[in-house]
């Protein structure tokens, strides 16, 4: 978790110096979007790569390997940044290849918690775990913010650099964390494809992973925060950094108080009424004008996100076996950090199409009904019941 806590606040500045950096090239929300759009099937590759591997390999020196290749991507950007003849092209290269090798890690990290804890402590540990990210999103744009405006675009990357090499000391002094006997010696491509098996035959696997796509596919409109920011605010680096650190302090604050969610008997119920109220806050952002309306909305939205996440992450973790952890999260890493970048792409579309205001408002309408479908289709999601 300390480590962890250290690499997100690094990657935190990463993730508004490259869509910063974009939009300052190009001026375009559009390629902000295909930015994004770009590094999703590195990412997804990665991920599925590293669900396997993660099943069959040591996965703390996963962990550490993975850890040093990001940061030699972030010092790579750091370098093509400041560099007097920087190139736009390396620059999406580069962040491709980067969430590459994070969607290869994310699985393998997310597997390693059912590892270190009961079953009944993994509302509790994702709760922790909900914390320590929400930090990082809520500290590292409102920094990255100050970095862009007064010193340099390139300082927000060598940090991220840093990050990677303390995340990398503290994976190192974990204990082992060795594979399952079962997988130690399954081809790589045999192993993805039981994977995707397994998830296909699992309803409660499809449907989190639908409700996480619905709510980030039409209802995440980052790739519209620095259009918001120039033009619908009339600000610069500084409120655009305050945008990607809202929803992270609405999370952080529901966070710290999501002890209540044990006590939850209709899960799934909660995680449908969660993404409805997030579609609900973002239609409402991209109605106002008002700075600080629409960080309540967004901060709002990240409170409901939360509540999803936990409930999502321990209906998931309790459900499949633990053989299969590495893999089936790595199907997740690919749907929750896919998802957004198939978010940037809709929504840079749409505001190419139209406006940013409609963009953004759509986007939270179509989240609405998307997740009220998706509980209509499977009501057995909707009407479970855990018994305690």
């Amino acid at each position: 978790m300390g480590g962890q806590l250290v690499s997100l606040l690094g990657s935190s500045l990463t993730i508004v110096a490259v869509p910063y950096q974009v939009y300052r090239e190009t001026h375009s929300s559009l390629w902000v979007g295909l930015a994004s759009l770009i590094q999703l099937p590195f990412l997804i590759l990665g991920s599925l790569w590293g669900g396997a591997m993660g099943d069959r390999l040591n996965r703390r020196s996963l962990l550490v390997a993975s850890a040093l290749v990001l940061g030699i991507f972030s010092g790579a950007l750091a370098l093509n940044a400041q560099s007097a003849h920087g190139h736009f092209t390396v620059l999406l290269i580069l962040a491709a290849l980067a969430a590459g090798a994070g969607g290869f890690a994310g699985p393998i990290r997310s597997a390693t918690i059912p590892r270190l804890v009961e079953g009944d402590e993994l509302v509790a540990t994702y709760s922790i775990n909900q914390v320590v990210m929400n930090v990082a999103t809520v500290v590292g744009p409102a920094i990255a913010g100050v970095l862009l405006a007064s010193v340099s675009l390139a300082s927000c990357y060598w940090l991220d650099a840093a990050s990677f090499l303390v995340l990398a000391g503290a994976t190192r002094s974990m204990s082992s964390l060795p594979p399952s006997a079962d997988n130690a010696g399954v081809a790589v491509l045999r192993a993805i494809g039981e994977g995707f098996t397994y998830v296909r035959h699992h309803a409660v696997a499809q449907v989190v992973y639908l409700a996480d796509l619905n709510a980030m596919v039409f209802g995440l409109p980052r790739a519209l925060f620095p259009a918001v920011a120039l033009t619908m605010y009339h600000a610069g680096p500084r409120t655009l950094g305050l945008l990607y650190a809202a929803p992270g302090a609405g999370a952080l604050v529901m966070a710290l108080v999501t002890g209540w969610i044990v006590r939850v008997r209709r899960r799934g119920r909660l995680v449908v009424l969660s993404v409805a109220a997030w579609g609900v806050a973002m239609a409402v952002f991209g109605l106002v004008r008002v700075v600080w309306v629409g960080l309540a909305c967004l901060a709002l939205a990240g409170a409901m996100d939360v509540i999803s996440t936990v409930l999502r992450n321990t209906i998931l973790q309790m459900a499949i076996t633990d053989e299969f952890r590495s893999r089936v999260s790595s199907i997740q890493m690919a749907v929750v950090t896919g998802g957004p970048r198939l978010g940037d792409l809709e929504s840079g579309v749409v505001a190419s199409l139209s406006s940013t205001e409609f963009a953004i408002v759509s986007g939270g309408v179509a989240c609405v009904v998307g997740v009220l479908a998706l509980a209509r289709w499977r009501r057995a999601f909707w009407n479970d019941r855990v018994d305690g």
